[in-house]
């Protein structure tokens, strides 16, 4: 390690064989753990250009390691402990506080709209840095994400069999999640399904988006009304897949976008639930289930007031 600049340090190339403590997990959450000190938005811009290397072959944030690869850093800047910023303690406070459930292998979170689930692309922290600055003793992974304008549960493992116990349900489909939107407009049937592949794009200022395409990967939801209101429905959303964005693509490729959505949705119905006070994506995610080990985790959250208000006023 040579010194830098600026009263920072650069850690040289590193060499890393993937231990079985690190099977199975997402190559951004090893490397925040091996890379203390980094900024996450830093560990991002390392794999979004191909730095990072596993066997020899470029890394995506989304690479799972396999024990005994061969893990390859680059050199980068650490910060010196103390240089790196901590996390504004008003914000430390809001995800302890929504602290709704946690045991030996898992911690939940009822997530407020807007605190992302991470870090990174410009947010410097995100649920998993808070929770981590908060409980220093803990470790703690990300098991999924939420977009960060949608509230709701959101799951954390605190050991290393939780984590890869429900991401391997996850990728089997034994988790239900289910989601709670406005959906705008009247809609036709109470209940509905859309059956539609999904397909991510970066546009050219870095921004994701995904759209209904027969190239894409297959993505199914199930729609079930639970109020009609005036001018939208409440509705359960049920994921039978997990896509970036799944919900939201759906629900607008039905002709009726979630309320709120910026992105998706409709201008001028957003403009309308405006006036009533909807500051935000109306999406939440209402519960999240599944068993493992004998056991079965129910970890639900309430609609939140801010959301509750506006169908108060539709009624």
């Amino acid at each position: 390690m040579t010194p830098a600049t600026s009263g920072n340090q650069f850690k040289g190339v590193q060499a890393v064989e993937v231990g079985a403590e690190r099977d199975g997990q997402r190559i951004d959450n090893a490397l925040s753990v091996l890379l203390k000190g980094v900024p996450r938005p830093a560990i991002y811009r390392l794999l979004r250009t191909g730095q990072v290397r596993v066997n020899g072959k470029r890394a995506k944030p989304d690479t799972r390691l396999a024990t005994g690869d061969l893990l390859r850093i680059p050199p980068v800047r650490i910060a010196e402990r103390g240089q790196s910023g901590a996390p504004p303690p008003k914000m430390v406070k809001q995800v302890t506080d929504a602290v709704i459930f946690e045991d030996r292998d898992f911690l939940a979170i009822d997530k407020p709209a807007g605190i992302a689930s991470h870090g990174g692309s410009g947010i410097d922290f995100g649920a998993i840095e808070l929770l981590r600055a908060a409980r220093t003793r803990d470790h703690l992974e990300l098991v999924h994400r939420l977009d960060r304008d949608t509230s709701g549960v959101l799951l954390f493992a605190r050991t290393r069999t939780g984590l890869t116990g429900v991401q391997a349900l996850i990728r089997e489909g034994e988790v239900t999640k289910q989601y709670l939107c406005l959906l705008t407009g009247k809609l036709g049937r109470a209940k509905f399904d859309v059956n539609a592949p999904l397909r991510k794009s970066m546009l050219a200022g870095g921004e994701r988006m995904v759209r209904v395409d027969d190239a894409g990967k297959p993505a199914l939801t199930f729609f079930r009304e639970i109020e009609r209101h005036r001018d939208g429905s409440l509705v359960e959303a049920t994921l039978d897949t997990g896509r970036t964005h799944q919900i939201r693509v759906h629900a607008a490729h039905a002709g009726h976008p979630v309320a709120g959505d910026p992105k998706y949705g409709d201008r001028g119905a957003n403009k309308r639930f405006r006036e009533l006070g909807l500051k935000r994506l109306f999406l939440h995610a209402a519960r999240f289930e599944f068993e493992l080990g004998g056991r079965t985790y129910s970890i639900s959250a309430p609609l939140p007031d801010d959301l509750r208000a506006v169908l108060d006023k539709l009624a």
